[in-house]
């Protein structure tokens, strides 16, 4: 498969707390604390780059406040940031608590993410473009969601493969499964993680719920952290990969986005589904071994 791969998503400053002790509440915990650039549909695009896809573009919408660092950033991992600069609100924040296990507790304040506006949207984005890849927080607040859909309905006309991931079990319950799989219809792939998976099914089996998700006839890949993933295609689950050697794990952050730009990297290569699975897999080990939800930049900074 030839052509590029455009990411609709979301650009975040994240501020990633590790502590070894459990939380003192009202008082002091000695923590590790350090700031990253992050946000899903961002992480997706350079991990993808990262894994050798050669044109990966980024659309999304960060404050005044912090676009050039974020602009520059994206420009060093490979990936052209199409950011529309919003001038009113700030760029998004995220507070990741990361524990000893390297499990992570999100505290997020959406700034600019959720008013990408379908005027930041032209169809002419998706030229020489292979595959679309949506941040399922787009779909959280009516403005964000307008301009996704519109990112959808082109490509689905255009007959270039979308792809979504639903992002946040936390905000996909208050959006509502039956509204997420309504505004999702025509999407190619899913990429749930476990949590989603069930939330959005009402099932208790991930591999139940793979199925489920994967009628009438579109793939679905959920992941499962230390299990590795699961595939399904038209109602029955068709493989299964287990995850990749991890050295040691520091932060979960940015395992699932890197799953889904590992994947969908070496889809645009041509593999197959298992082997895309596996790509996704190398890439998940891979990011619990790094602070932060992005890869390490190829200079070294």
């Amino acid at each position: 498969m030839s052509g590029g791969l455009l990411v609709v998503g979301d650009v975040v400053t994240d501020v990633v707390a590790r502590h070894t002790a459990a939380l003192a509440r009202g008082t002091d915990t000695a923590a590790v604390i350090r700031t990253r650039a992050g946000g899903a549909g961002a992480n997706v695009a350079c991990w993808a780059a990262r894994a050798g896809c050669r044109d990966v573009r980024l659309l999304a919408r960060v404050g005044a406040d912090a676009a050039n660092w974020h602009r520059g950033l994206l420009r060093r991992a490979g990936v052209r940031g199409l950011l529309a600069v919003d001038e009113e609100a700030p760029t998004a924040t995220v507070v990741a608590l990361v524990d000893s296990a390297a499990e992570r507790t999100f505290l997020t304040d959406s700034g600019a993410v959720l008013r990408l506006s379908p005027d930041d949207w032209s169809p002419s984005l998706l030229d020489g473009v292979a595959h679309l890849h949506l941040s399922g927080y787009l779909l959280f607040a009516g403005t964000s969601r307008a301009t996704a859909l519109l990112a959808l309905r082109e490509a689905v006309r255009r007959g270039v493969p979308v792809s979504v991931d639903p992002a946040s079990a936390g905000f996909l319950a208050g959006l509502g499964a039956g509204r997420f799989l309504a505004l999702t219809e025509g999407v190619d792939l899913l990429l749930p993680n476990a949590d989603e998976a069930l939330l959005l099914t009402g099932l208790a089996e991930p591999a139940d719920a793979a199925a489920e998700l994967s009628l009438p006839d579109r793939r679905v890949v959920v992941t499962l952290g230390a299990g590795g993933a699961l595939l399904a295609a038209g109602g029955v689950v068709t493989g299964r990969v287990p995850a990749a050697p991890v050295r040691a794990a520091v932060d979960s952050t940015g395992a699932g986005d890197a799953f889904t730009g590992g994947f969908l990297a070496a889809r645009l290569a041509g593999a197959g589904d298992l082997e895309c699975a596996e790509a996704g897999c190398r890439a998940g080990a891979e990011a619990v071994g790094t602070v932060g939800g992005r890869p390490p930049l190829p200079d070294g900074g």
